[in-house]
């Protein structure tokens, strides 16, 4: 039996002052990992928030533990944000110096790691799906039997249209990327992406020194997301599809004539498609310069 390392190596707490092993004794509780650009973390948030609130009064807590994966996900007030948008309600460990993360030995986002009243870890989850296993977990733990909770994710946080999936998440920085093409977008193969106009690459991501720079990337899902941190004003930017502006497969961060505002650090879903999923011819070009592009993910 592996017994929960707790949390004290976190570098600060929201929505509570800190929990302690005392604060946890005797309680069930469900940890999950998590980073505010993750769109596989934000499609299983519904379901966390929702077990949150039905089971706290038969005495589960729910501790999230926000480890970042970007830089800029150091940042406690953009954590904050977070928290407060995705109207997270549940004690918060801040976990910036990945202590929490090293001592659960988790290597992923999102991962659930389940611990009974003696503090002993009887179950652990890695990544979406399982929802229903999920909850029955912790309905035996607290000792209760009950109708499963009826739960649809919607907007960012619906779930993916796994059939029509056929794009991975994608990196721009030199650390992780791949598949960086080089032309122009007519030549795009599928899953391949190029960049516009003056970039730098960093470790994380592409930064833009001037305006009307752009991305573009071939792909093939219904959404398409892109993780991006404007410098210190806002930027921004105007989406195409297939040479057109979206229309009725932009996303919630766009309109149907393909303009956005890049305000804060976060996942921006700028496609969402409806009906039938092809190849498409994605393009982004950025009106003023300083933004950082890091990750396309899709659903």
């Amino acid at each position: 039996m592996t017994r929960s390392p707790g949390f004290d190596g976190a570098t600060g707490w929201l929505n509570t002052p800190g929990l302690t092993a005392e604060d946890l004794s005797g309680h069930v509780v469900l940890v999950q990992f998590w980073t505010f650009t993750c769109i596989n973390w934000l499609r299983t948030l519904p379901y966390v928030r929702a077990w949150a609130e039905r089971y706290r009064e038969d005495g589960l807590v729910v501790v999230g533990a926000h480890t970042p994966e970007f830089w800029f996900e150091h940042d406690l007030d953009s954590i904050r944000r977070a928290v407060k948008e995705m109207r997270i309600d549940y004690p918060v460990a801040v976990d910036s110096d990945y202590a929490i993360w090293d001592a659960f030995a988790n290597n992923y986002w999102p991962a659930l790691y389940f611990i009974d009243r003696e503090g002993v870890i009887r179950d652990e989850h890695f990544g979406e799906g399982r929802y229903e296993e999920s909850e029955r977990s912790i309905q035996q733990l607290l000792g209760v039997e009950q109708d499963l909770t009826a739960i649809v994710g919607e907007g960012i946080e619906a779930p993916a249209d796994w059939e029509g999936l056929d794009s991975p998440e994608t990196y721009l920085g030199r650390q992780r990327g791949e598949r960086r093409s080089d032309g122009d977008p007519d030549s795009l193969r599928r899953n391949h992406w190029l960049l516009s106009g003056d970039w730098t690459i960093g470790e994380q991501g592409a930064v833009l020194n001037d305006a009307h720079g752009g991305i573009a990337f071939r792909f093939h899902a219904r959404d398409l997301h892109l993780v991006l941190k404007p410098g210190e004003t806002p930027v921004r930017f105007r989406v195409s599809l297939d040479d057109g502006p979206p229309g009725s497969a932009h996303g919630g961060d766009v309109d149907e004539s393909g303009n956005g505002v890049a305000s804060e650090p976060r996942l921006y879903q700028l496609i969402r498609q409806e009906g039938r999923i092809d190849d498409r011819t994605f393009e982004i070009t950025f009106l003023e310069p300083g933004i950082e592009a890091n990750v396309f993910t899709f659903g």
